[in-house]
């Protein structure tokens, strides 16, 4: 039977983690607060069912088992560093680079681009969608959506709104006490904070995890469960009526997209208002 990998982020924390022996400099590292770094290897253990790290006052030292991982990580990572090396992202006259997190590219760019490049049809746009906060470190891109804690995702970057965090599954006659929740791993705030805040009698614990967003909203469009997810993503597909809010509560998240864009580059100024009025949101 074939055994499905751990999300690749597990692992980057993992790795970062291990080389500076602290979560919070990990955090700073990968634009992640300490809360998500801390999860993500939390995860990654059960995932293994093995401890990788003790965690000592003075920082983290690895166990047996994480010394045996860590070379096999590190090098898996330079290679897909030295892959991605082959390709030229940086911006050039007529092309438009833009890169963004996975959830964004999938559910808010790619579902309006066609009349975004109806606008402009003499110009080349090329998506690239990032796993890594750091990926954004690496790349030269006219336009970022980046994920990320406000303090670690830039100076130059202003906070898409809405941003809240709220429930919502695909239209059903089922009771929504009798659904999973599906919550995403590696974020400050989850469904215990959801539920400190909510009238609602949901009181099931979540079930299904996943890495982003994005993949929890494609859940939850497909019928397998509630997910609490951004509004930023969500609300466009209430709107449509794929999805449904299944109570008011919006609580604030710690974690949410910010838009960079290269103020000097006509083309990236355009898509940017584009992108905010198109939508309807607001930085």
């Amino acid at each position: 039977m074939t055994r499905h990998l751990p999300p690749l982020n597990w692992f980057r924390v993992f790795e970062a983690a291990a080389r500076h022996q602290k979560f919070t400099a990990a955090a700073d590292e990968l634009g992640m607060t300490q809360s998500a770094v801390s999860q993500q290897i939390r995860a990654l253990e059960e995932r293994l069912a093995t401890q990788l790290f003790l965690r000592q006052p003075r920082g983290l030292l690895l166990t047996d088992a994480g010394r045996k991982l860590l070379p096999k990580v590190s090098s898996s990572i330079e290679n897909l560093k030295h892959a991605t090396d082959m390709f030229d992202i940086g911006p050039s006259t007529g092309n438009l680079t833009v890169a963004a997190s996975v959830s964004i590219a999938q559910w808010v760019i790619a579902p309006h681009l066609a009349e975004f490049s109806q606008t402009h049809p003499h110009l080349k746009t090329r998506i690239l969608g990032t796993i890594w906060a750091d990926d954004f470190k690496s790349s030269i891109a006219d336009v970022e959506v980046r994920f990320g804690a406000a303090s670690n995702v830039g100076q130059n970057a202003k906070r898409l709104m809405p941003d809240a965090l709220i429930a919502v599954c695909a239209p059903t006659t089922d009771p929504w006490d009798m659904l999973p929740l599906i919550e995403a791993v590696g974020t400050t705030e989850g469904w215990k904070d959801w539920r400190g805040q909510s009238g609602s009698a949901l009181r099931t614990e979540p079930t299904i995890f996943v890495d982003s967003y994005g993949i929890a909203l494609s859940m939850a469009v497909n019928g397998v469960g509630i997910a609490l997810v951004s509004s930023l993503l969500a609300k466009p597909l209430i709107a449509q009526g794929r999805l449904v809010q299944i109570d008011p509560t919006e609580i604030p998240s710690s974690e949410g997209y910010f838009l960079a864009v290269r103020q000097e580059d006509t083309h990236a100024c355009d898509f940017a208002d584009w992108l905010v009025g198109k939508l309807g949101i607001v930085t």
